[in-house]
């Protein structure tokens, strides 16, 4: 993602800049009233344990926010628009100066929320190494001011600057998670629930933090083990190991009762990216080759067995505000006969599904007239080569929505020619002016139509093919209720899940 670029706009009162909406996500949750209630402790199975100590710089903030442990100023509501979390309301200054009113809150270790420790953990997210996501590009400084409010400036303007502050990776901790050679969020975080001891990457202990500022919760806790195996994490759940498990693997989804099976529509769309900068997808009209060979709608079915949809763009249904926005790619080049020609097509096996997916695309295009050879690694021992334009293809599922709530965002970081996670190496002008019009949009609703017509010009370059958008499969026992099922996949569990 880059730094948005520099301009004068007129101060918005649109929806994007508004704290007016509440979060509404399918949880059935409600929080508890009543101090004298127990509750049980959950047993929760995750897919990935945590590779980075906790860290929420990283890929272990969203660990830390599905358990309940992390919260930022805002947060992402059902519509995808910035919501009060720690900051109960905000204003627009200026194009770049935001003010920041705080809600009375508590951290776990027991030191109140104050505009000075706010502004220390968001000065501490923009010295990090390597920088979370939602800062790549990003020049932010944050001061306090006065009792209550923290003054946040951007370097370029930022009109989308609400969304980015809910992101997981810009947690606020208390002073007390700075003091090591590594941030620790063990007890130093303001969410319902705190960590309280970490077994390495098995497992890890919480209790429910009674102080906190929306409401007590009603389980008393969580005890989380991390299984990635996900054949291994569903039987946990159907033998009574576990109370709730995540991300069931498609092919393990029979073998639960339907009582507890939950399907969520998810932004995470899988796609196939076609490398433009070098080899064989260098030519438009072989890209359009590909397009026309690719059937979705047979790996929906076939390989996600139902549990997904047709790609229909980068932004699929669960993004519920782009329904009827969509706007038809214009442009595209006409498609030649591919005559034999050679293409790689890389992929992962950290998703069990996506080998699958790629053996199905190579039938497909092999029967179009590709030949077409398949590498399949580790995710961590592939995103380098990928990067670096060592294959023809790329096929990775992405949530266009995880990082910063942004629609905006993803489309400069992974499609225009300074984006930093553009796997298909794409640097089309068309696409960079369409970009840049949309990040010039502060208004919610001309923000998310501009990014629609940006979507469009990416999808013209055919450098995309979306193939399918994925739901997730939680499996959650009948005694169980109040799960936060987010298409987000930023919360799992919150004040209201108790069993």
């Amino acid at each position: 993602m880059r730094s948005p670029r520099r301009r004068r706009r007129r101060l918005a009162a649109g929806l994007l800049l508004a704290p007016v909406l509440t979060g509404c996500f399918a949880s059935g949750g409600d929080t508890s009233d009543d101090p004298s209630a127990g509750g049980s402790r959950l047993r929760v199975a995750l897919a990935f344990p945590p590779a980075e100590n906790f860290s929420p710089y990283g890929a272990d903030a969203t660990l830390l926010s599905r358990l309940g442990v992390t919260e930022g100023l805002t947060e992402l509501d059902a519509n995808g628009a910035a919501a009060p979390a720690l900051a109960e309301s905000w204003t627009r200054e200026n194009d770049r100066n935001w003010l920041f009113t705080l809600r009375e809150a508590t951290f776990q270790d027991g030191t109140e929320v104050t505009p000075a420790t706010v502004a220390a953990a968001l000065t501490r997210a923009t010295e990090a190494e390597p920088v979370t996501a939602a800062l790549t590009g990003v020049e932010l400084t944050a001061k306090a001011s006065g009792d209550r409010q923290v003054r946040v400036t951007t370097g370029d303007p930022d009109p989308a600057l609400p969304l980015r502050l809910t992101s997981p990776g810009l947690a606020i901790l208390s002073a007390k998670a700075y003091g090591g050679r590594r941030v620790n969020p063990v007890g130093t975080a303001t969410g319902p629930f705190e960590v309280t001891e970490v077994t390495g990457t098995t497992a890890a202990t919480l209790d429910r933090f009674d102080a906190y500022w929306g409401g007590r919760a009603q389980a008393s806790g969580i005890d989380a083990r991390f299984i990635a195996d996900g054949s291994a994490r569903t039987n946990a759940l159907r033998t009574d190991q576990v109370d709730i498990a995540e991300a069931v693997p498609v092919s393990q989804a029979s073998t639960l009762d339907k009582g507890t099976r939950r399907e969520t529509a998810t932004t995470r769309t899988t796609s196939l990216l076609l490398n433009t900068k070098t080899g064989a997808f260098k030519d438009p009209e072989l890209r359009a080759a590909a397009r026309e060979a690719v059937d979705g709608s047979v790996l929906a079915k076939d390989v996600y067995e139902g549990y997904a949809d047709a790609g229909v763009g980068i932004f699929g249904p669960a993004v519920t505000w782009a329904a009827g926005k969509q706007v038809e790619p214009t442009g595209r080049a006409r498609a030649v006969d591919p005559d034999g020609t050679s293409v790689t097509i890389a992929t992962y096996d950290n998703r069990p599904e996506l080998p699958e997916v790629a053996q199905v695309l190579q039938q497909q295009l092999q029967k179009a007239g590709f030949e077409v050879r398949l590498e399949v690694r580790e995710y961590s021992r592939l995103e380098s080569d990928a990067l670096a334009g060592k294959f023809d293809a790329f096929v990775g599922a992405r949530n266009s929505l995880l990082d910063t709530g942004d629609p905006v965002s993803i489309l400069a970081g992974d499609f225009t020619c300074d984006g930093g996670y553009n796997l298909a190496l794409l640097c089309d002008q068309q696409v960079d002016r369409a970009v840049a019009a949309a990040e010039k949009e502060s208004e919610t609703a001309e923000r998310q139509q501009a990014a629609m017509n940006a979507e469009a010009a990416i999808l013209g370059t055919d450098a995309t093919v979306p193939l399918v958008h994925q739901q997730i499969i939680t499996g959650v026992a009948t005694s169980v209720q109040g799960v936060t099922l987010d298409p987000y996949e930023r919360t799992l569990i919150g004040t209201g899940t108790r069993r």
